[in-house]
């Protein structure tokens, strides 16, 4: 997907998944939202596609309810005016270096030129290093300090939500951290392009001032040294402006008109021949492969821009594309040798809407008594596509291997390849034992090793007054476990007495 709709798609998670007392984003405006993009993509259309209308729905309401919301997506917004600032800033800092001194005289082993040319190889040089570097370290992927100070020029940061907004500030703060390392292989590209382009528009401008300069002005060219001599002057220049030359046909000075140029034996020669071999040296070795990285980053930054990825197999989307069918989600409720009250269905009924959304099916099969795992009615689960069979007991019962085991097996035997998760309810026994903690733990371990043995995740969940945001955490864990695959079950039950 596009950053748009990246964007989107992580701030709308982030505003669900803080929001755990849904009062910023209520129950109400999550069905809106799924049931609107449902209507509008069709039932038929890939997961991304849905995802990407319900964001869209989702943030243009968010946007009318917090101004917070707008300022924090104009601030992670990439500023398409920094490159363009940036390349005028470096092209004018470039025309100023083309002032060669009150002299009117170029020394040409101290051209400005030559540390362009210096500057821009070690800069390549840093650009292999880190290039092999961040294969093997994620540090070599860090973004240096100029870089990270463009992208904090590009990217800005959120401000905090106003106090009216508080539901909200939490969803925002995660949201730009998330966004931050979604978005960071795409703002490198973005900073490498800005740099790379305010580079060759450095070397233009001290190009440029050169020759602007030449015109109105006659400068002589020569040099002077303590340590060197002709000899190794014409090493340097040879190694130097050898690329300008080749471009130019110049002819580089042998070391007899070397000697001659030394400021001290005379007053020079012309400037013109040494500025266009150093302005040739540095199309070459400047502004050819600056535009060439340029590009190469820009190319990169159009695709990550059109496509950036968004890990869509996590439980929240996963979640939120479950009701994508015709068909609702079918959920079976099974208790065992356990009577569920009124108020216990309801609890289990809204912790399925949150994992399924609206369009869900919740069944509460007819309670299985102690003992009748052996011969499970034939319409203890529904014969179409099951979504979850949820297997409940109460905490109160003492787990026993030979009879819950032996019901766990037969269920999963059923589901057909459904997911299966154990529910524990609390609620009779925290009434009964609300000053016994230690109790608690300990029955709780007990049917823990009991599912955990049977290649279930236990949830243990008070149905009476349940967490609503806990279990559903806990329950999409367990369905992501089940979907992954049960851990190797229980050998067979012992013969019983």
């Amino acid at each position: 997907m596009n950053e748009a709709t990246a964007r989107d798609l992580l701030l709308v998670r982030a505003v669900e998944t803080a929001d755990d007392a849904r009062t910023a984003w209520t129950d109400a405006d999550r069905a809106w939202a799924s049931r609107a993009a449902a209507e509008i993509t069709g039932s038929d259309v890939a997961p991304e596609t849905y995802l990407a209308r319900r964001a869209a729905l989702a943030v243009e309401r968010l946007r009318e309810r917090y101004p917070s919301i707008r300022r924090t997506l104009r601030a992670v917004s990439w500023r398409p005016w920094v490159a363009p600032a940036l390349a005028l800033l470096a092209f004018a800092l470039g025309l100023a270096t083309d002032y060669l001194g009150p002299s009117k005289r170029i020394n040409i082993l101290a051209f400005p030129l030559l540390a362009l040319l210096a500057w821009n190889v070690a800069v390549y040089a840093m650009i292999v290093v880190r290039g092999v570097w961040g294969l093997v370290s994620a540090r070599g992927r860090m973004l240096g300090p100029l870089a990270r100070a463009v992208a904090r020029l590009g990217g800005g940061v959120p401000r905090t939500a106003a106090a009216r907004e508080a539901p909200i500030a939490a969803a925002l703060g995660a949201f730009a951290a998330e966004w931050a390392r979604a978005a960071a292989p795409l703002t490198a590209a973005r900073v490498a392009r800005s740099l790379h382009l305010a580079a060759f528009a450095f070397a233009l401008g001290a190009v440029a001032g050169l020759y602007v300069r030449g015109l109105v002005l006659e400068y002589s060219a020569g040099w002077e040294s303590t340590f060197l001599n002709a000899e190794t002057v014409l090493r340097v220049l040879a190694f130097v402006l050898g690329p300008g030359s080749a471009l130019t046909g110049i002819p580089l000075a042998d070391a007899a008109r070397l000697e001659a140029l030394r400021f001290g034996a005379g007053p020079g020669e012309s400037a013109a021949p040494w500025i266009h071999l150093y302005a040739a040296t540095v199309t070459l070795v400047v502004l050819v492969p600056r535009l060439a990285l340029g590009l190469g980053t820009w190319l990169v930054e159009r695709r990550l821009a059109g496509r950036l990825p968004v890990a869509l197999e996590e439980p929240y989307f996963r979640r939120l594309t479950r009701s994508l069918g015709r068909e609702p989600a079918r959920v079976r409720i099974i208790p065992y040798s356990y009577q569920l009250a009124p108020r216990a269905v309801l609890g289990l009924q809204a912790i399925a809407a949150r994992l399924f959304g609206t369009n869900v099916e919740v069944g509460v099969a007819p309670e299985v008594a102690w003992g009748g795992e052996d011969e499970l009615p034939a319409d203890l689960l529904p014969s179409g596509p099951l979504a979850l069979a949820v297997v409940v007991f109460g905490l109160a019962a003492t787990p026993e291997p030979e009879n819950h085991g032996a019901f766990i097996r037969a269920v999963t035997a059923r589901a057909a390849g459904a997911a299966v998760i154990g529910v524990v309810d609390e609620s009779a026994f925290l009434r009964r034992f609300a000053d016994a903690p230690a109790r608690l733990a300990e029955r709780r371990e007990a049917w823990r090793e009991l599912l955990t043995g049977h290649g279930l995740a236990p949830v243990f969940v008070d149905l009476d007054a349940p967490d609503l945001a806990a279990a559903e955490a806990e329950i999409e864990a367990a369905i992501a476990q089940a979907r992954d695959g049960p851990s190797a079950p229980a050998g067979p039950p012992q013969a019983r007495g």
